[in-house]
């Protein structure tokens, strides 16, 4: 892995994706029942609470964006509804999950916060417990930044990965520092977190949506990457690349998936029909991995797909 590579755009590891890509894997779209007519999207990776499995997203009508975050757990035939006794997060949008310590935390974008000029923005805000019954504040993150996700290193430290926009940052890159603790991690801290570079060219963007500690130490990261089109269209695609937290050196971004190669589905708005934006990966231990994805701002999907860190491991 080298310490910095060239950015690709997103048209040019579109392709190398379609030339690489394998036979067509197994996909299907989540069921879910008891939130009415509104949409789930934006999910994050099953998990395991309290003995059952449980499934987080992003709860809205197609024509707002006033969320909630509803935690689901499965009623079988692949239809999920939300757990009864378990608290929802109104307010918050594009759940993430992570375990740290043993911990559960949950974090999400706050929107919209507004400022006493009037301005409204938002923030990310985490939770933390021992299961979705016993969630508790931790923290926010700066204002204005998405797309901050935590990971467990390999000698017990907490690997942060953050997203900020700025005149240097553009539309978002990634950033990345390890911390002794939850505890230690502060505003400031993910503010000014040093920058992965040579990810993104300038026109496009993409976060880190989840990290997964290997074998070896590593960090296989997933993400997402972005662009707009010439019609102001958005196009949004897994990714994933892998860090080492002790040189900081990372391999290249590759794209993993995209919209087709989910079932075909409506969109929130016409620009938001290309959008597949990653949740969580689960890595099935047989060199492949199901990747959970939100699906055009209207649904929310699961993908069969080569594990994207195995090669990594070996």
């Amino acid at each position: 892995m080298k310490e910095c590579h060239q950015a690709v755009s997103c048209a040019d590891l579109l392709a190398d994706y379609a030339q690489s890509r394998q036979a067509a894997s197994l996909s299907a779209k989540f069921r879910f029942e008891g939130v009415g007519e509104r949409d789930v999207y934006n999910i994050a990776a099953p998990f395991t609470s309290g003995g059952e499995e449980i499934l987080t997203g992003r709860v809205e009508s197609r024509t707002t964006e006033l969320s909630e975050t509803v935690f689901f757990s499965k009623l079988g035939a692949g239809t999920w509804s939300p757990v009864p006794a378990a608290p929802t997060f109104k307010g918050l949008q594009d759940p993430c999950v992570a375990f740290i310590g043993g911990r559960l935390i949950l974090g999400g974008v706050r929107f919209p916060i507004e400022l006493p000029g009037g301005e409204k923005i938002w923030r990310m805000e985490f939770y933390g417990g021992s299961s979705v019954n016993s969630l508790e504040v931790l923290f926010q993150g700066p204002d204005k930044m998405k797309d901050i996700r935590f990971g467990e290193t390999a000698d017990g430290g907490v690997a942060v990965l953050t997203r900020p926009q700025s005149a240097k940052c553009g539309r978002g890159k990634i950033g990345f520092f390890i911390a002794a603790s939850l505890d230690d991690i502060t505003p400031e801290m993910i503010q000014s977190a040093p920058l992965i570079e040579g990810q993104f060219i300038p026109e496009e963007w993409g976060g880190a949506n989840e990290v997964h500690l290997l074998k070896n130490g590593l960090l296989g990261i997933l993400g997402h990457i972005a662009c707009f089109d010439a019609a102001q269209f958005r196009h949004y695609y897994p990714m994933s690349f892998v860090l080492d937290p002790v040189k900081r050196t990372t391999s290249p971004v590759r794209i993993i998936a995209r919209r087709s190669d989910f079932p075909a589905g409506p969109a929130k708005r016409p620009d938001l029909e290309d959008v597949v934006f990653s949740g969580g990966l689960v890595r099935n231990g047989d060199g492949s991995a199901t990747l959970y994805a939100g699906l055009s701002d209207a649904e929310a999907g699961w993908l069969r797909i080569p594990d994207p860190f195995a090669v990594f491991e070996a």
